[in-house]
């Protein structure tokens, strides 16, 4: 299982700003290791941002994203309190989930 997310999501005047910090590796397929083989394409291909079950955020993703990618987005409407969820999924299989409280 991956790493945790950094979510961090604060509201201001009816706007939420939602800050997510993802740990992969993003790897691109493109580079070798020491032996000379090439590295498999391993990145998140699709990240989906919920408050409660209502979908607020939708991204796709693709090799050219770094490493460790960090994402910033604002949303209108979810009050502090509420709980907004962060899920991702990679070209694996794999996904992650994190949740945050909007501050």
């Amino acid at each position: 299982m991956a790493d945790p997310m950094r979510v961090r999501a604060s509201e201001v005047n009816g706007l939420v700003d939602v800050k997510v910090l993802m740990k992969h590796d993003m790897e691109t397929g493109q580079r070798k290791d020491a032996a000379g083989k090439v590295i498999p394409a391993w990145f998140i291909t699709n990240l989906v941002a919920k408050v409660g079950a209502k979908e607020v955020f939708k991204a796709q993703f693709g090799t050219a994203i770094s490493k460790d990618p960090f994402l910033n987005f604002k949303i209108k409407g979810p009050k502090k309190g509420d709980e907004i969820t962060i899920t991702w999924f990679d070209s694996k299989g794999e996904t992650r989930t994190d949740r945050a409280l909007i501050a």
